[in-house]
Formats: C-alpha cells, structure tokens, sequence
C-alpha cells in the first residue's frame, strides 16, 4: 500500500473582518525554482459582510 502524503492545513484569513476558514494546501506544490512560496489568496465568502472577499493565508 502506498503511503499517504502528509496534508498541509492552512488558515485562511479576511485580515479586515478577521473571518477565517480552515483548509489543506496540497504538499507536492512547489514555488518556482529560486523564488520562495506567496501565501495562498483565495476569494471566498465572508460571513460579517455578507460579501466575497480575498482571504489571505495566515498562521494557524
């Protein structure tokens, strides 16, 4: 059987509201070659504005 790659779990933040999801980042993704990783930005749905915001990934 072959082993299970070890899942990333990032938080993902609205630094405005403060809103926060949970999820994985996939661990075989690499930066560019000589270029360090940029954080993860996804547009996602706020909660507190009731709106689709960008969610910036943070330190959980």
């Amino acid at each position: 059987m072959a082993k299970k790659s070890q899942t990333n779990l990032i938080k993902l933040r609205n630094p405005e509201t403060g809103t926060f999801y949970l999820t994985t980042k996939n661990p075989k993704a690499k930066g560019a070659a000589g270029t360090p990783k940029e954080k993860l930005k996804l547009r996602k749905y706020d909660k507190k504005t009731r709106k689709h915001e960008i969610f910036v990934e943070s330190k959980i």
